[in-house]
């Protein structure tokens, strides 16, 4: 069992996108352990709505959250503290996405962030980077604290529109492989989520071996 965590170099970078073609692409299992937000309509259904395959568990989270605010301010207000010994991964023996909230410095507690998530979980990260002005700064200093932490990188995954100087810069400073490229997509739909999913296999299914 692999546990892959699919963090991003900030908000609305594509997470969500990201894992649902994953999980598609591996069969996997997929777990969000702290949504805040869109209770009506969490990342687990988001990503649920979006794959075909019949393999795929989707498990509970350890926290959700009623107001769409950091994890930190989230459970504050709801007169809870998020306490990493309490979030576990799930039992399974298939390959398991994580998806986490936000970027790498999101706050969970007075103490705790996103990435000391990811090294309780014991997790390689999938970094998800959109272009914009200002990504590669962004991407950079993401790729630098996963470093200084020691966590291992499984590649890159660009979302939306081609920049392709932007992305060669970050593949020249960074040396990660590019996973996948996903492009701004109008509309998401599962048949466009398993045509990624297809290609994710095609490229690089070794990896994953």
């Amino acid at each position: 069992m692999k546990k892959l965590f699919i963090t991003g170099i900030g908000t609305d970078i594509g997470k969500t996108i990201v894992s649902s073609i994953i999980v598609e692409a591996l069969k996997a299992d997929y777990w969000k352990p702290i949504q805040s937000g869109d209770l009506s309509f969490t990342d687990t259904m988001k990503v649920q709505s979006l794959i075909t395959n019949s393999t795929s568990v989707f498990h509970q989270e350890s926290y959700k959250f009623v107001n769409p605010l950091s994890p930190h301010a989230a459970a504050a207000l709801e007169d809870t503290r998020i306490d990493l010994e309490r979030i576990k991964s799930p039992e399974t023996t298939n390959n398991l996405i994580i998806e986490g909230a936000g970027g790498l410095l999101v706050p969970l507690n007075d103490k705790h962030f996103i990435i000391d998530l990811i090294t309780h979980l014991d997790a390689e990260v999938i970094l998800v980077s959109r272009n914009y002005l200002g990504s590669i700064n962004h991407t950079l200093l993401t790729y630098e604290a996963l470093k200084q932490r020691n966590i291992k990188i499984k590649g890159l995954i660009f979302n939306g529109n081609e920049n392709l100087a932007t992305e060669n810069s970050i593949i020249n400073y960074t040396k990660l492989p590019v996973l996948l490229s996903v492009n701004q997509e109008t509309i998401l739909t599962k048949e466009i989520v398993a045509a990624y999913a297809k290609s994710f296999l095609t490229n690089y299914k070794s990896s994953f071996v």
